[in-house]
């Protein structure tokens, strides 16, 4: 049995194998104390594209076809969280057979003396955003398929940062790396193909798309290879441990607001404080104060002072004192969207 601590608990962007050899890439911050909200991202298949210490594995990509693979092959993996009141991939603690860390990865790059072409790219986008960031190299690492050992020549460079102040740093970092031409903005050929492969997970009009993926700081491209940055607070900077919320679903809205608050919307979970509220559709009865999202993918869509349109589910929000606020959780299903106007 993995034994866990403040040190080796895993969070967002670590990965975790299960004793069966499933591999699951980690959500957030908030775990229950008996096992590591995840979901399935690679299962051994002998008919899998991509090998690894003799095995071969799938990679599962949408939220719909992992949910399915788990119900019908491994059920034991999904069960419903009393907190968050809804039904999570997640795996006990006593289930997990190794914990694969971004951090440890990096160091394991720098190294090994033969990295593929991906490997090497890879390492030398971390050093570069470190150096120019001004962070320490265990603020940063390398995750996505790289840290599972199941990268391809055409894989994307997936990399972490943890720690507020070292977040701030590397999104600021990237910026003049972009002005410096050491990473390149997407075009819209690129757009393109980055929209016919997030369409499949998420339904939004393309000019949307192109609006708010255009202008993001924390994707692009590094020697003509797609690379994604997630910025993510460490746990003591969350400022929630498991249970000190209770959420309740009350069912899907779509709403117009305005961003009055963005200082989390470059970290991972990402979240937008919202007012002048509008109900577009589903039940006018809940007014959301805020908009949060655990995918990457919606994190630097709007900033302050900006209105946007979002649809996803509404969760009502209690805390220990017994205090009530609505909360507009977006990603969870493939309708859910934010986008600009």
């Amino acid at each position: 049995m993995i034994m866990l601590n403040v040190f080796t608990k895993p969070i967002e962007g670590f990965f975790i194998e299960s004793l069966e050899g499933l591999i699951f890439d980690v959500k957030g911050l908030v775990h229950p104390p008996d096992r590591v909200i995840a979901y399935v991202r690679y299962i051994p298949d002998e008919k899998g594209s991509r090998i690894r210490q003799n095995i071969r594995y799938r990679k599962i990509y949408s939220l719909g076809e992992r949910e399915r693979f788990l119900k019908e092959n491994y059920p034991k993996y999904l069960y419903k969280d009393p907190v968050f009141n809804t039904v999570l991939q997640a795996v006990p603690i006593d289930k997990i057979a190794k914990i694969y860390d971004p951090r440890l990865k990096l160091k394991e790059l720098v190294h090994k003396k033969s990295l593929t072409i991906v490997e090497k790219a890879a390492l030398d986008l971390a050093l570069i955003i470190k150096e120019k960031a001004g962070i320490k190299l265990e603020d940063i690492g390398v995750s996505g398929s790289i840290l599972v050992d199941l990268s391809t020549e055409s894989s994307d460079i997936d990399l972490v940062v943890y720690g507020e102040q070292a977040g701030w740093n590397a999104y600021y970092a990237l910026k003049k790396l972009f002005d410096e031409g050491v990473v390149d903005k997407y075009d819209r050929r690129s757009l393109e193909k980055l929209y016919e492969f997030r369409v499949k997970d998420t339904s939004i009009d393309f000019e949307d798309f192109v609006k708010v993926e255009s202008r993001k700081v924390l994707q692009g491209l590094f020697r003509s290879r797609d690379f994604y940055v997630r910025l993510v607070k460490k746990p003591s900077e969350y400022g929630e441990n498991y249970g000190d919320r209770i959420y309740e679903s009350l069912g899907y809205q779509v709403i117009s607001a305005e961003v009055v608050e963005d200082k989390d919307s470059i970290f991972t979970p990402c979240k937008y404080l919202i007012s002048n509220v509008k109900v577009l559709e589903g039940c006018s009865r809940y007014i959301v104060d805020e908009i949060v999202s655990y995918r990457g993918r919606f994190c630097e869509i709007a900033t302050k002072g900006e209105r946007i349109r979002a649809r996803g589910k509404v969760e009502k929000v209690t805390d220990k004192k017994g205090r009530i606020n609505y909360r507009l959780l977006v990603g969870e299903n493939r309708e859910d969207y934010i986008v600009l106007g």
